[in-house]
């Protein structure tokens, strides 16, 4: 089920004796790393309690069309476009004909009617309601209106009936949702990735520094988490909020970055190096703040910060491991020498010099530089930029896990 990994999910309860399972429904969905809001019919509350799909889910749950503690009070909206999928077990009769019939009387009903998701009914109801030729025909309708139906599953029912109309299994449920989305080209990696800057402190108030908004770091991050990866980021001080569903861990120096960036790394997949790291820090720092005096000129003594990527690649069992180099001048040459020095799979190579790009901007333009050869990705957004980084890196982390893959034993 690992297609489930971070996607966004609006778990649907309506009336019936079968809303007992959609506890354990949550408990799995939430498992294989999807996010789950829960919403129920006033019907759903009768038969399991709001506070036990809240305590599994970790969120509120939604009952109310008009929510006042919602944005504008249009709670229906922000959740038909938070989700990537709207699956609602159990499906009552009831509620598949009101579907049906366009109707939002409610705020389930009003989510499907505003949601551009795909919609997922998994149904539940006695076998005489469902062979009911009222709602066969309403489950005809709403599977041509492009609406997939999970089941219902035939046996025994709690009305003692055995037939059609059981809803599924939740683990079945939670299969067959899984396997609706497309396998993200990272589904099942574990990203991590260092952004911004590093601070070295000279004293409680003065650091040195690099220029670095983070925003490149940040945009990977996002476009490896709408890849389908697991992904680690790894941030020096920066003004930018930790993207949805992803671990950020904050740090200050050089050092910090590189014990964060060693913790788990055999857990890691692949390693994105987007930080700028400062080189050096000083040797020494003051107790208390330096005070001014009538010196002209204060020297400080530096020495060199680890290298993290290159400490990353050197490891026996290194994760495929990917560099920045940020150069304002020679920026190929520089960026192939530390491409064969480090030991990485790939450089990401982008001159700094240019006011457009770079540093603080919004847009970047960069080469791909690899063992083999270089490739140039034009002018656009960093987010833009990003896609296409991760879906280079996917392929070429594919491609050497590939060739390194043993070849099996003859029988």
């Amino acid at each position: 089920m690992q297609r489930l990994t971070n996607k966004q999910i609006v778990l649907g309860i309506t009336g019936g004796i079968a809303a007992y399972k959609s506890a354990e429904l949550t408990r799995l969905l939430k498992g294989a790393g999807a996010d789950v809001q829960v919403v129920m019919t006033p019907a759903a509350i009768e038969f399991i309690t709001p506070l036990t799909l809240q305590a599994l889910s970790g969120h509120p749950v939604h009952q109310h069309l008009l929510d006042p503690d919602a944005e504008a009070g249009m709670g229906h909206i922000e959740l038909a476009k938070w989700a990537d999928m709207v699956l609602i077990a159990p499906a009552s009769a009831d509620f598949m004909a009101r579907l049906n019939s366009g109707q939002g009387n409610d705020l389930l009903s009003t989510i499907c009617l505003a949601t551009d998701a795909p919609i997922v009914l998994a149904p539940a109801m006695n076998q005489a309601m469902w062979r009911d030729p009222q709602t066969q025909s309403n489950a005809t309708n709403l599977q041509t209106k492009g609406i997939r139906l999970l089941g219902p599953g035939v046996g025994e029912q709690a009305c003692g009936d055995t037939g059609p109309g059981r809803m599924l299994d939740p683990l079945e449920i939670a299969e067959q949702t899984a396997a609706l989305f497309d396998r993200g080209l990272l589904t099942g990696k574990h990203v991590f990735i260092t952004a911004g800057p590093t601070r070295e402190a000279i004293d409680p108030v003065r650091y040195i520094s690099n220029h670095s908004s983070g925003k490149m770091g940040y945009a990977l991050a996002e476009a490896a988490l709408d890849a389908g990866a697991q992904v680690t980021l790894i941030s020096g001080p920066v003004n930018l909020p930790a993207p949805p569903r992803c671990q950020r861990i904050m740090i200050e120096s050089a050092a910090q970055m590189l014990t964060a960036s060693l913790q788990h790394i055999d857990q890691c997949d692949i390693f994105i190096a987007a930080a700028a790291v400062a080189d050096y820090r000083p040797s020494a720092v003051a107790e208390h703040k330096l005070k001014k005096g009538k010196e002209e000129i204060m020297e400080l003594h530096l020495i060199k910060n680890p290298d993290i990527v290159a400490s990353v690649a050197a490891l026996h069992n290194k994760p495929f491991t990917v560099g920045f180099a940020a150069e304002t001048r020679d920026v190929i040459h520089y960026a192939q020498s530390k491409l064969q020095q480090k030991n990485l799979d790939l450089i990401i190579a982008n001159d700094v010099s240019r006011s457009d790009i770079g540093f603080n901007s919004d847009d970047n333009a960069v080469t791909v530089v690899s063992q083999s050869q270089t490739q140039p990705l034009p002018l656009c957004s960093k987010r833009q930029l990003a896609a296409q980084l991760i879906e280079i890196i996917a392929i070429q982390q594919a491609a050497l896990s590939s060739d390194h893959t043993p070849m099996p034993e003859k029988s």
